[in-house]
């Protein structure tokens, strides 16, 4: 950043995902959800640096593919993305037929005559209206523009699919519709889901496996049937998101979180714990066994 100084965006975050299975990673905004996202396409910008590792299944580093290679071998092919803001991906200039009209040609080789009934196959695939397929980027709301980028992505059936609030902006039926399509996406020839999200209900309809981020870290992972149900969370963050909810006890989380650039010297969450102590301040506590918390 400015002044030489350096923003830990992402650390330590290490998830498994297997063919099949939905990942739902949750946490509160600017935790770092869609840079982790980002990383895995090459789409950071250009005064970010990565380390690690990100596998696929037959070995493929992500995060050491030039650009050529991902833009020509693994952007929608090997792996897609519906990205959390789509009216800034989609070119205002044209059709969203025209969009999804170029998609399928570049990544399914279907012939001209084929390219106007796949492409309404592919919106209606995302509960995208044809009567607006001829409409550009500006004439859509934010709902509708969410539901092209979602066509958009689903189009190349790649093994591995990113969904970046795939759900911002829809009413509670098409959210429904949504995540009910993104599971058929996943189970059907199985294919993996990280799917990011606010949407603690979306999520608990479609996840496997929950992973929680805050401030930067991973601080639980555990299987959605633990998570939602019996014994439920275990880190006092991942409860306090699930009692916030107003069909549990409505009960916010108190203050906000740090900055990343000015992280505390210990956990990052514990001047909103309550069950902080001096270990909690001094100690970043590891991940282990699925969460990463001193008192768990």
């Amino acid at each position: 950043m400015r002044g030489g100084r350096h923003v830990r965006a992402v650390t330590d975050a290490t998830l498994t995902l297997a063919p099949g299975e939905c990942l739902a990673l949750v946490g509160e905004s600017g935790c770092g959800k869609s840079v982790l996202a980002s990383a895995l396409l090459g789409l950071l910008p250009g005064n970010a640096e990565t380390s690690g590792a990100a596998r696929l299944a037959d070995g493929t580093d992500l995060l050491a593919l030039d650009e050529r290679t991902l833009a020509r071998t693994v952007r929608g092919r090997r792996v897609a993305l519906v990205p959390q803001s789509p009216a800034a991906h989609l070119t205002p200039v044209r059709t969203i037929r025209s969009h999804l009209e170029e998609t399928v040609r570049e990544l399914t080789g279907a012939t001209k005559p084929e390219l106007r009934e796949a492409a309404e196959a592919a919106a209606e695939r995302a509960a995208f209206p044809g009567t607006h397929l001829d409409r550009h980027p500006h004439e859509l709301s934010g709902g509708l523009a969410q539901r092209a980028a979602t066509a958009l992505a689903l189009i190349g059936d790649a093994p591995l699919l990113l969904a970046d609030e795939p759900t911002t902006g829809l009413d509670r039926d098409l959210v429904h519709r949504t995540v009910d399509e993104l599971r058929a996406h996943t189970r059907a020839a199985g294919r993996a889901l990280l799917m990011i999200t606010h949407d603690l209900a979306a999520a608990q309809r479609i996840a496997d496996t929950v992973a929680v981020m805050y401030a930067g870290r991973i601080v639980e992972t555990a299987p959605a049937t633990a998570f939602f149900g019996e014994p439920g969370p275990r880190h006092p963050y991942a409860r306090g998101l699930l009692d916030a909810l107003p069909e549990r006890a409505f009960v916010p989380i108190p203050g906000a979180p740090p900055e990343l650039g000015a992280l505390p010297p210990g956990c990052a969450f514990a001047a909103r714990c309550p069950l902080a102590d001096a270990r909690c301040r001094a100690e970043v506590p590891a991940l282990t066994e699925g969460v990463a918390c001193h008192h768990a």
